[in-house]
This record gives C-alpha cells, sequence and structure tokens, in this order.
C-alpha cells in the first residue's frame, strides 16, 4: 500500500515515517512539508494511503483533500479536535491526534485493511452487465467512485500487481483488481491476454508480429507462453483486414 505523509513539522513526519517501515505492507512513497509539494505526486502516482495533517501554511489539509477528485483513504494527523467533524464529513478512514502513539497508529492501520477487504468484496461481486438491447459494460472501481466503463471503449487492461489500469478511449482507470478476474469476466470474442501483464481488445489491434502488437498508440509485447494461442486467435478471427 503505497502512502505519502504530508506534515509542515519534521518531527512529526519522521514519527509516521517510522510507524509506516514497522508495518509489512506499507510502503512509504513520498514524505511531503505542504500540500502544495505533495499535489504532483498524488496527481501523477497511484497513492493509496494519505497521512495527512490539517493545519499547514498556504493550504490545509482538509482544502488539500477538498480539492481531490478521487482522493485516496485518508489519516488525518492533527493537534486540535475541533476538526474531527469536518473531517469525517469527508470521509477519512480516522483522525489521529498528537503525539500519535504507535498503537493508535495499528488501529488507523486496522482500519484502513476493513475497508480495504470491503471494497475487494464487492469488487469481486461485479457483474458483466449486458441487457441484450445495449452495449455491455461493467463498472469499476477507483478510489471510491464506481465508474461505468463500456466494452466498445476498452482498448486495452495492464496489470500492475493488485491493481489494473484499464486504458479507454477516454482516459484511463486504476482499479483495485486483479487482471485474472477482468480475463474470466470478458467475453473472449472481443478480448484476448496475450502476455501476463496485458489484455487487449480485438478490434483496437492495428497491426502485430510475432512478438508484439500495437493496441491503440501503444505497442505491447506478447508472451512467450502466449504466443501460439494469441497468434492462431489473431489470424483465426482476421483482426488485420
Amino acid at each position: 500500500m503505497n502512502c505519502i505523509v504530508i506534515d509542515d513539522e519534521p518531527l512529526a513526519r519522521q514519527l509516521i515515517e517510522s510507524y509506516i517501515a514497522k508495518v509489512d505492507g506499507l510502503q512509504l512513497m513520498k514524505s511531503c512539508a505542504s500540500a502544495v509539494e505533495a499535489f504532483e505526486v498524488v496527481h501523477q502516482s497511484r497513492v493509496d494511503l494519505l497521512f495527512l495533517d490539517i493545519e499547514m501554511p498556504k493550504v490545509s489539509g482538509l482544502d488539500f483533500l477538498r480539492s481531490l477528485r478521487n482522493p485516496p483513504k485518508v489519516i488525518l494527523t492533527t493537534a486540535y479536535r475541533e476538526f474531527a467533524l469536518e473531517a469525517y464529513e469527508l470521509d477519512v478512514i480516522d483522525y489521529l491526534l498528537k503525539p500519535v502513539l504507535f498503537e493508535r497508529f495499528l488501529k488507523s492501520i486496522s482500519k484502513v485493511y476493513e475497508v480495504h477487504a470491503v471494497v475487494k468484496r464487492q469488487v469481486d461481486r461485479l457483474p458483466l452487465a449486458d441487457t441484450g438491447k445495449d452495449e455491455p459494460y461493467l463498472y469499476l472501481k477507483e478510489d471510491r467512485e464506481m465508474i461505468k466503463v463500456f466494452l466498445k471503449d476498452i482498448i486495452f487492461i495492464e496489470s500492475m500487481k493488485d491493481y489494473v489500469k484499464v486504458k479507454t478511449v477516454d482516459g484511463q482507470i486504476v482499479s483495485y483488481q486483479r487482471i485474472g478476474y477482468l480475463e474470466e469476466k470478458l467475453p473472449d470474442d472481443r478480448f484476448i491476454r496475450v502476455h501476463r501483464s496485458f489484455i487487449i481488445a480485438f478490434s483496437w489491434v492495428s497491426s502485430y508480429t510475432m512478438y508484439g502488437l500495437k493496441v491503440g498508440q501503444k505497442e505491447i509485447p506478447i508472451g512467450r507462453n502466449y504466443k501460439q494461442s494469441v497468434l492462431k486467435t489473431l489470424n483465426k478471427n482476421n483482426v488485420i483486414k
């Protein structure tokens, strides 16, 4: 779980950093002295958990949180109790009062994992919808939002361990999901697994060789263990006209 610590107090940052280092499954991605410093990281990288101070110069933690369209999970760290109600209205996981004890830190992490497990169960039960009249679609969860994705709009899917990046005509969605689950759900007359890290849509293949394919603007390798079935399927379906 990729973590960012945002706090203008060096000692407070160091304490949370030391706690993160003690917990298996947590990875410190960045430690920032301000919300401004963290802004680019949060928007350009996959962040799973923010440890966010409230009272900071220029941009407060709560204002920073409000600015995020799809915020990651958030644990607030502060010396002030009076922000608690406002904080929970922003759907934070927990509210830690400074100085933060390690036992209390662990309790917050347990809450994070509980939410994580619930989300995973919900995503695992997601059906592939097909009304017989409309274009089939599925819902993918990105952060706290369920996003409707039409199959015709999916260009390719890339695995990132426990997450997948779904490239669509409108952009991309990063969702907590294993690529194997989507491989089972997606219809094999539209999609094929070509590599342990990639599923591609037939309709977006513009060219291919024995070693790779061009899908949209992306060059995607064909895995050695997938080569025979991929080439056979591509030739059988006459993907390249």
